[in-house]
């Protein structure tokens, strides 16, 4: 309610700063000091305006009224939905907007009309001693008027919306744990407000100038009227000349803005490229600063990338310190492993996440008691069960320390690793490509790298005996594709 309350106080005020430069200080200057008025009808036209205005306030208030509500209910409303929320975020966006709209429409047409209907009627009732034309000329000066007023409330309102949107985001965040984002409808471009506000306000002296000139001009000779071609002439070049100037200044703005805009979107996709920094305003700092929050990031980055591959080399070491006898195991699989995946055609980002999961495949056997890792002789059916949970345990561990998302994929070939094709695999027994494909990639080279190394209890096999066992095993504990690929790569090296 404190939020409401004072958000109607400041557009209040900013309503009264808007007519009082607008009506009272223009218009009252334009009517009463270049016409020149006999008292009689100065009183009469104070008269109409009284009456206008009372009209057009009325009119304008139940539009704001209308415009106002969605954010009135959700300010004054007690967990107000987020459907409503979202109807007072937006009309927060659009607020500036609507009340241009308010100005231009039942502000413009709540004064002219009813004037220009009373002002016709003392003319026609010789009330009003000037010519029915001076009406249109007041509809051109009301017009200006209105113009001015809305472009100095439009920002004068965008000026204290920050809060107001923050509230509806903040609140939507607590109670829906939604957070909201500017659409296209509430979106308020830069060309538009500068092309309209630089245009306007580079023409309206010109335009009230010529307007009053035009009207003393009416005064002193009604044949003056090749005056008001001249001046007419001069105003379209003026109007030309102004929004070509704004279209300009625009474009200059423009230019830097889409640069960092194209270059952000870039940044969020993972390219970070820095700007050619060929501006000579303040935009040069700016397009300094973003390339110098690149430079930074490319080095964080590089930092952070080299701490992730020390962790990947660091637990695989950790693990092959364990078992003296399955030293270097791990990184010879994740070399097989990576031989294969070229081979395969796999994309470099999907074989730098299959090298890494191939270096921690085993790291859940640091959960596997000594006196069974390390058994020298034949394992025990109880032994061998314990030794079957170390996938599980690997892909609890890395469950356990919150991966992020980017590296999610690692679990499956963690986990999955010794998984048989015709499904006698373990520890889900799924078959086929049921297997996850880091699993049934990882299974043909921990399987050949098992075979080929030394172990306390027997000698490793030469490579073509290994190959010759994986290439007998395709289709039914390997998968016959990768199987395949990895026999013929092998023997081709």
């Amino acid at each position: 309610m404190l939020l409401y309350n004072k958000l109607k106080k400041q557009l209040l005020v900013n309503h009264i700063i808007g007519s009082f430069l607008a009506i009272l200080g223009v218009g009252s200057v334009f009517i009463f000091h270049i016409l020149h008025l006999p008292q009689n009808e100065i009183f009469i036209l104070l008269f109409i305006m009284l009456i206008s205005l009372v009209f057009m306030y009325g009119l304008e208030f139940i539009v704001y009224k209308h415009d106002i509500h969605p954010i009135k209910v959700a300010l004054t409303g007690i967990n107000p939905s987020l459907k409503l929320l979202k109807q007072a975020y937006t009309t927060a966006h659009r607020l500036p907007v609507l009340t241009v709209r308010r100005i231009m429409l039942p502000h413009l047409l709540g004064i002219s009309i009813p004037a220009s209907a009373l002002t016709f009627y003392c003319i026609h009732t010789n009330k009003l001693q000037f010519p029915c034309y001076y009406i249109g000329f007041a509809w051109c000066g009301v017009i200006l008027i209105s113009t001015l007023h809305a472009l100095i409330e439009f920002f004068l309102t965008e000026r204290i919306l920050h809060p107001l949107i923050l509230h509806f985001n903040q609140t939507a965040k607590k109670l829906y744990h939604k957070s909201f984002e500017i659409g296209k409808f509430e979106f308020i471009s830069i060309r538009r407000k500068l092309l309209l506000s630089s245009a306007f306000i580079a023409v309206f002296p010109v335009l009230l100038f010529t307007l009053a000139s035009t009207l003393q001009l009416s005064q002193r000779a009604s044949e003056r009227l090749n005056d008001y071609w001249i001046w007419s002439v001069i105003l379209i070049v003026i109007v030309s000349l102004s929004t070509f100037c704004s279209v300009l200044l625009y474009e200059n703005i423009k230019k830097p803005i889409y640069a960092l805009e194209k270059n952000i979107l870039q940044v969020r996709r993972g390219k970070m490229h820095p700007i050619e920094n060929t501006y000579s305003d303040e935009f040069a700092y700016v397009i300094s600063g973003f390339n110098n929050m690149i430079q930074g990031m490319k080095k964080r980055d590089s930092q952070n990338q080299l701490l992730l591959e020390s962790f990947f080399t660091v637990f695989a070491a950790t693990l092959d310190a364990r078992d003296p006898y399955t030293a270097g195991h791990s990184i010879r699989v994740a070399e097989y492993t990576v031989k294969l995946a070229k081979a395969a055609g796999l994309g470099p980002p999907k074989i730098d996440l299959l090298r890494k999961s191939a270096l921690l495949h085993d790291i859940g056997k640091i959960g596997i008691k000594d006196k069974v890792l390390l058994k020298e002789g034949k394992l025990t059916d109880e032994e061998f069960e314990q030794i079957k949970q170390h996938p599980v345990i690997g892909a609890r561990i890395l469950e356990q320390i919150n991966l992020p998302k980017e590296l999610k994929p690692l679990l499956p070939g963690v986990k999955y690793h010794h998984e048989r094709y015709d499904g006698n695999g373990y520890p889900e027994g799924l078959s086929g490509e049921n297997i996850p494909l880091f699993g049934r990639i990882m299974a043909v080279a921990d399987a050949y790298d098992a075979m080929t190394s030394d172990r306390p209890y027997r000698k490793g096999m030469p490579s073509e005996k290994a190959l010759s066992i994986i290439h007998s095993g395709k289709g039914t504990q390997w998968d016959p594709y990768y199987a395949g690929l990895f026999v013929q790569i092998m023997r081709e090296n």
